[in-house]
């Protein structure tokens, strides 16, 4: 059986103190190491904190900064994923989530959905990733990286594990809402992540970590409750909410195997259909191929009809009453 031991470094990033978080990512990843930790994951830009807006460019960092190669050579004999502000070549900024491995960045995975609704504003100041891509680890497994929001798109999940993903991470910057008893466990946005994370398990055949920082940037507060689910769909870990702490999760990579053989849903998943019908879709959408569920008379690429102009001048006629479409015309000979 083999065993590998998590290490959730559930945070309170210092907002825009660059240099601050990366001492405390070093100073974790020391005492992760010491108790024996085969896998560490810090939170969604756990370097810098979330709420930057315009301060996202003071603290970007390309992938050939020494500070970066600096805390990538602190893995040695370990593997880490941290989050950070990437600025690429061409200056775009970029949410990204690296895993770091003995020494090297061995991916990169750049936010691929970033959500401009509630408090969120990210697509403002930040560009979005094109590219998805499970990879392989010094664990054995491999790995699927999401940030934050790519876990609401179902898709994403889903990839990862066709393409090889066992353990899929989530790590997250998810500030805490809907505060009520009603809740499973008082807080709604809490039961949300909860119901995603058990799902996405279980139809992947997946362990998943969830992990989410804690503390608050300017008024926007952040829950932690990071999580290890196991491929079956049960949590074998729920940390504390709100509490700041590295929290360490062993789990069994055989877990994995029996899950998949007693229900191979990957095996039976079907990616030729899900291209066909998606190459059917972007066609329809974008006016190509003729729409099976627009309305009656609607143009390439809309899914609704105008509406006819009135037959009379407003205020003649019957009210409500719409005049009969006109007989088609005979083709011109």
């Amino acid at each position: 059986m083999q065993t590998r031991r998590i290490a959730l470094a559930q945070i309170a990033p210092r907002l825009g103190a660059l240099e601050v978080n990366l001492a405390t990512h070093h100073e974790l990843l020391g005492q992760a190491r010491a108790q024996g930790a085969d896998l560490v994951v810090f939170p969604e830009l756990g370097l810098t904190g979330y709420q930057l807006q315009d301060l996202a460019s003071e603290v970007a960092m390309r992938l050939d900064d020494p500070r970066l190669a600096e805390l990538a050579a602190a893995t040695r004999g370990l593997s880490a994923i941290l989050s950070f502000v990437e600025e690429s070549a061409d200056h775009r900024l970029f949410i990204a989530a690296a895993l770091v491995e003995d020494g090297e960045v061995r991916h990169v995975h750049r936010k691929l959905f970033l959500p401009t609704y509630g408090v969120f504003d990210e697509r403002r100041f930040f560009a979005a990733g094109d590219l998805l891509r499970a990879v392989p680890s010094r664990l054995e497994v491999g790995i699927g990286i999401g940030v934050c929001e790519d876990f609401w798109h179902l898709s994403v999940p889903q990839l990862l594990a066709l393409d090889g993903a066992q353990i899929l991470v989530n790590v997250s910057s998810s500030p805490g809402s809907d505060l009520a008893a009603t809740n499973e466990v008082g807080l709604g946005t809490a039961t949300s992540w909860r119901t995603l994370m058990r799902t996405y398990a279980q139809l992947t055949t997946s362990f998943v970590i969830f992990c989410n920082r804690v503390g608050v940037d300017e008024s926007i507060s952040f829950w932690g409750g990071s999580e290890v689910i196991a491929p079956n769909g049960q949590p074998v870990f729920s940390a504390p909410f709100f509490d700041e702490g590295l929290y360490l999760v062993d789990i069994s990579t055989a877990d994995i195997r029996r899950a998949r053989i007693a229900l191979p849903l990957l095996r039976d998943e079907r990616p030729e259909l899900h291209v066909r019908e998606l190459q059917r879709i972007v066609a329809e959408r974008a006016g190509l191929a003729p729409d099976a569920t627009a309305g009656w008379g609607a143009d390439a690429g809309l899914d609704v009809a105008p509406a006819d102009p009135p037959s009379e001048p407003i205020g003649f006629g019957t009210l409500g009453e719409r005049a009969p479409r006109p007989p088609e015309r005979e083709p011109t000979r």
